[in-house]
């Protein structure tokens, strides 16, 4: 297998610390009460620490497949923590009463994370795409808006399950770049098991599994626009944009989500602390 050759020499470790996640369950699943700057400050913090760590981002589409998919769920309750790439789900957990402002949108996490290594010389790396070509646009994009960026590599794997033996490959290829972040784009719920199963065989500090992220910086899927993205209609903009792909998951998963959040809710308002009758403890 051949990978694209971005090769440097990685910054050294420093000690530090780890910052706190807040975290809290929607349908049981724990997401990161949490904004980009402190998400990125974490990261920072893990890439100079050298922890061994992946961060999941989630859409309702990971969290109601993660009630059906065992895998897929231990995968997400593996991650050091989940952020709240869904608009509904931003919302679903200041329903519940937590202080969190916005969804942390993989995308956009991306970018800035980019941004801010073109500064620090943080080295990442590239695992997804839809062939080679589209992950040279990526990475040709990426360099164009953060001048000083550094990519370690860059993979583009087939679209099937992979051999222990072309695993083992692929991991010795990223270890020999030295990346300290490995972006993660193979989609859901692919990348957040390839992330679970890899963890351990990769050197990287911090791999971050974005799924669409790639196609949309690569310019090979538009984004919905901002205002549809603030009203939570960015799965609405992308039905219309694939309708043959997209029917069937949010039929399925949409009513259930909120039918399941409903009840959710509900409880959270007979049981809050404060509320005559309330049991803290139920």
């Amino acid at each position: 297998m051949s990978t694209s050759s971005f090769e440097a020499i990685a910054p050294a470790a420093t000690d530090a610390v780890l910052p706190p996640v807040q975290q809290a369950p929607v349908l049981g699943v724990p997401l990161a009460v949490t904004d980009y700057a402190r998400t990125l400050d974490w990261i920072d913090a893990a890439v100079q620490l050298g922890a061994r760590e992946y961060l999941c981002v989630a859409a309702v589409h990971t969290v109601m497949e993660s009630r059906d998919d065992d895998a897929l769920r231990e995968a997400v309750d593996g991650a050091a923590f989940t952020v709240p790439d869904g608009q509904p789900l931003a919302w679903a957990l200041r329903k519940l009463g937590h202080d969190i402002d916005a969804r942390v949108y993989g995308p956009e996490l991306m970018d800035r994370a980019c941004a801010r290594a073109a500064v620090s010389g943080q080295r990442h790396y590239l695992y997804g795409g839809r062939d080679d070509k589209a992950l040279a646009q990526l990475a040709a994009n990426l360099l164009d808006r953060h001048p000083g960026l550094q990519f370690a590599g860059g993979f583009s794997p087939p679209f099937r399950e992979l051999a222990d033996a072309e695993l083992d490959e692929i991991a010795a290829r990223i270890n020999a770049a030295r990346p300290d972040v490995v972006w993660v784009g193979i989609g859901v719920p692919k990348q957040e098991k390839w992330m679970a199963g890899m963890r351990d065989r990769l050197d990287a500090p911090v791999l971050v599994g974005v799924g669409a992220a790639f196609d949309f910086h690569a310019g090979l899927v538009p984004q919905a626009p901002a205002w549809m993205q603030r009203r939570g209609l960015e799965w609405l903009f992308r039905l219309l944009q694939e309708p043959r792909r997209l029917f069937r998951r949010y039929a399925r998963h949409n009513p259930r989500f909120v039918a399941g959040f409903a009840r959710q809710w509900a409880t959270h308002r007979r049981t809050r602390p404060g509320r005559p009758g309330s049991d803290p403890s139920a």
